[in-house]
């Protein structure tokens, strides 16, 4: 046999050698306390969850050796994660829809007085525009007596004289003609022979027919009230005649005096400089009161004596009687930097009647950006504000109906502003402009065009909200004096004492006013709070133990790249030590040498000078002298 002999090295020098060894050690094992990773994901769990200070996770280490505990705990343990991790996600939808708080706040403080306009509810009879106008009643006139044999006490030479009179393309009567007034069946539309017997009226229904300019189309504007069919064809025809007129919206003809008998603010007498007038084709001349934003009225006590009080005459005379059926006057109340839409907001006065209207004032405040869909100016609006007022939501969707109708129409509708480069609608210029209008006006109503969606509520509103009461004015027993004085002082002829004059008082009902506004109910604060407060609830924990949750989900990711990167490098190893494909294999010439069947001992002769260390030695089973002994 063979023997393998290693020399003895001195007692002093293997003494230092291990003490050499052993600093080396000690010095490793400083150096792997830096960065410390574990070698396996069980030992990184066992760790986390036996030092975690989240409730339960201990459980899953101090129950291993029983498999049914450890099955339950790690059940409740994450079924409790997915529970909290649930409200997580219900708490993030609450945020992320951007809810409001309501806030509501009572001011005491000086009020300012509102606009009030107030209109004469007879459209006036303009010179310019009488011929013109005395033409169409005398039409009016003749429809009447042919559609409800009913004579307005016009002279039937006049009629005859109208339509013997010379016609050119353009005169009234030809387009009148043209858009008659007509009588029609509830299913079909037909003309009526001028002959023709009696019918039962519930059969029929009074319209007229607005057709393309090729005639091609036509629209059926029809009405179920005789009255309402004649005012709106009235209308339709009076528009024409007013657009005919390029500053018909100019022509000043107001008659304050005639019209407002008595005005009074604050127990002090109004004058010319605290109103100013607009003529609306249908209301008639207008007055606004207070809408002066150099020098506004102010409030600083409510009551019926410190508001404004106004006298108005109210009997009709050289109106136009076919397009206006009501008598009295209309009144709106509005902020100052908003334009008075009649239509919208305003309501009628009784004539011989005293009319108190308390007002209450309202401020709401919303936010706008992610909260609502607000706009703070009208600046991200895609409608353009025709009106000289600041954004509003119906100025937006009067400036939307018109932009549309100039751009399907060719021309724009009378009774909103005229944009830059068109011209009113009169069917002298503009023939099928009526067809248009009322085909795009039904668009309009069913959101086809998209104003009500683009105009948007302003962020800031101020509201007043009203409430009225109502008297005899005069009374039986004052009436004389009071329409004497009133006959001496404004020269009033009293044709109707009852239906003469009306009584208006606007004042503030309180000294305080509301203010609705609007704060986040839900903030990142508050995100976070109740993120706490669900964390505490499923599991008793702290942002400590949010931190170990972190640390454990960064833990793992470095350990999986660590494994990776290991797996890695061994394939590559593995890769480079494999044999070329082409290489030949020298065993078979080694099994090929002569005498392959005897054996050859030999001795190796080996001294080791250079003593391996203990920690290397005891996994090979060595003993510490360094001798290996070999048969």
């Amino acid at each position: 046999g063979g023997s393998v002999k290693t020399g003895k090295m001195p007692e002093g020098e293997k003494t230092r050698q291990w003490k050499q060894e052993e600093d080396q050690q000690q010095k490793e094992e400083k150096l792997e306390g830096l960065i410390e990773f574990y070698s396996s994901y069980k030992e990184l769990f066992q760790f986390f969850c036996s030092n975690t200070t989240i409730h339960g996770a201990i459980r899953l280490v101090c129950s291993k050796k029983n498999k049914m505990k450890t099955a339950f705990w790690s059940v409740l343990f994450f079924l409790t994660f997915s529970l909290m991790y649930w409200q997580f996600g219900i708490l993030y939808r609450e945020y992320f829809s951007y809810p409001v708080n309501l806030n509501l706040n009572l001011n005491s403080d000086r009020l300012t007085f509102p606009a009030v306009t107030l209109c004469t509810l007879n459209p006036y009879r303009y010179s310019a525009i009488r011929k013109k106008l005395d033409e169409l009643d005398q039409i009016t006139h003749q429809t009447l007596l042919d559609l409800y044999d009913y004579n307005m006490s016009l002279a039937r030479s006049d009629w005859s004289t109208l339509s013997t009179r010379k016609r050119s393309s353009r005169s009234l009567l030809h387009h009148v003609q043209r858009h008659p007034l007509r009588r029609q069946k509830r299913d079909n539309l037909v003309n009526l022979p001028e002959n023709s017997p009696s019918v039962d009226k519930n059969d029929w229904k009074i319209g007229f027919v607005l057709c393309s300019e090729n005639n091609k189309d036509c629209f059926h504007q029809a009405y179920s009230s005789g009255v309402d069919a004649v005012r709106e064809w009235y209308s339709f025809h009076y528009i024409n005649i007013l657009a005919q007129m390029p500053d018909a919206k100019a022509l000043d003809e107001s008659d304050f005096e005639n019209f407002i008998y008595a005005c009074r603010f604050n127990e002090a007498t109004c004058d010319k400089a605290n109103y100013t007038h607009f003529h609306h084709p249908f209301y008639g001349n207008c007055y606004t009161f207070n809408d002066n934003s150099s020098s506004l009225w102010t409030s600083s006590m409510p009551g019926i004596n410190n508001g404004l009080s106004l006298v108005v005459r109210t009997e009709q005379n050289d109106f136009i009687p076919l397009l206006s059926t009501v008598t009295g006057a209309r009144v709106m109340v509005h902020d100052q930097s908003e334009p008075a839409f009649m239509d919208d907001g305003g309501f009628n006065v009784r004539p011989g009647i005293e009319t108190s209207i308390s007002m209450r004032k309202e401020i709401t405040m919303r936010l706008g950006g992610i909260y609502s869909d607000c706009t703070e100016d009208g600046n991200d609006v895609p409608v353009q504000n025709l009106y000289s007022s600041r954004y509003t939501e119906q100025v937006c969707i009067r400036s939307c109906f018109q932009l549309n109708m100039v751009e399907r129409c060719g021309c724009a509708y009378y009774f909103y502003p005229l944009p830059a480069g068109a011209d009113y609608c009169d069917y002298t210029k503009h023939v099928a402009w009526g067809y248009c209008y009322y085909k795009l006006l039904a668009e309009f109503k069913a959101d086809v065009l998209g104003c009500f969606h683009k105009c948007r509520k302003p962020c800031k509103m101020t509201e007043y909200h009203l409430s009225a009461g109502y008297s005899r004015w005069p009374s039986a027993v004052s009436e004389d004096w009071v329409f004497h004085v009133l006959s001496q002082q404004n020269k009033y002829n009293i044709t109707s004492k009852r239906n003469g004059v009306a009584k208006v008082n606007i004042f503030f009902k309180e000294w305080n006013y509301k203010t609705n506004g609007e704060s986040p109910a839900f903030t990142v604060v508050t995100l976070l709070s109740q993120f706490g407060n669900q964390w505490s609830l499923w599991f008793g924990s702290s942002v400590l133990s949010v931190m170990e949750l972190a640390e454990l989900i960064l833990d793992f990711i470095a350990i999986t790249f660590i494994l990776a990167l290991r797996w890695f490098r061994s394939r590559q190893k593995l890769s480079l030590s494999a044999p070329p494909p082409n290489s030949h294999d020298n065993t078979a010439f080694q099994n090929e040498a002569p005498g392959l069947g005897t054996p050859h001992r030999f001795t190796v002769e080996a001294v080791v000078t250079t003593l391996p260390s203990y920690n290397s030695l005891e996994p090979r089973g060595l003993s510490r002298d360094g001798e290996v002994g070999h048969e």
